[in-house]
């Protein structure tokens, strides 16, 4: 499997930014229901494909982001 960068350096920043405000939401005001326990998953997804620079959905779709 071909796993190259497909985020652009804005999307990337944007992800990692609101991953971690999403973790932060979920863990301080709402960790003991559903609702937390999602948006700190949402997060932490956010946060790794912001980091890596990978998104499997992009590939599915094309690279929306790193596109000139």
């Amino acid at each position: 499997m071909n796993l190259k960068q497909n985020e652009g350096t804005l999307d990337r920043i944007i992800r990692v930014v609101v991953g971690l405000v999403l973790i932060g939401i979920g863990w301080l005001a709402l960790a003991n229901n559903t609702l937390g326990i999602t948006l700190e998953t949402l997060g932490v997804i956010l946060v790794i494909t912001g980091a890596t620079g990978i998104c499997m959905i992009y590939k599915l779709f094309g690279n929306f982001s790193t596109k000139k």
